[in-house]
């Protein structure tokens, strides 16, 4: 597993400065479901009008799949491919992560950690978690049911308070 992190203004070491606050981590895509879990944060726990700074630390976290496991097969001419998902896999996730700080930034969160991590976002989540010793790890919910719930496995498995947030029905 690989990791790469940064703050939301783009400068940072690859640890978060030890901090007296819990930390609060929170799962990024490329999915509308987890840049509304984002805002959603943001707005019920980072914005205060009263310039009292926020009670937690925020990390970001974005799960970056490997190429095999992408693309699920191997075999002749297989190399070439992996090349090319692989990159289209870290053109995604700078794309995610560059949407999830302009979002920090527009919501006046600055001191933000972001790590993109390699691996299923299953055991990536709760390492993240595990590592930084979070109190809260927050997720959109894609509405996939439990079998392949990502949200599902961690309310089960992360050594935290998981709090799923689900993006509103439109009415039309």
């Amino acid at each position: 597993m690989s990791s790469e992190s940064s703050t939301a203004a783009g400068s940072g070491s690859a640890e978060a400065a030890p901090s007296e606050k819990p930390v609060m981590v929170v799962a990024i895509d490329e999915s509308e479901h987890s840049y509304y879990a984002l805002r959603w944060t943001l707005q019920h726990f980072f914005t205060n009008a009263q310039h009292v700074p926020p009670h937690f630390s925020l990390v970001l976290v974005h799960a970056k799949p490997s190429a095999a496991s992408a693309i699920g097969f191997g075999g002749p001419g297989g190399a070439e491919i992996l090349t090319f998902v692989e990159s289209d896999l870290k053109k995604i996730a700078a794309r995610v992560v560059e949407k999830a700080k302009q979002i920090c930034i527009a919501g006046s969160v600055n001191d933000v950690v972001v790590e993109v991590v390699d691996g299923d976002a299953r055991v990536v989540l709760c390492d993240t978690v595990e590592k930084h010793q979070a109190s809260m790890l927050v997720l959109g919910s894609h509405g996939y049911g439990t079998i392949k719930s990502v949200s599902d496995y961690c309310a089960h498995h992360a050594h935290c308070t998981v709090m799923i947030v689900k993006k509103p029905k439109t009415q039309n």
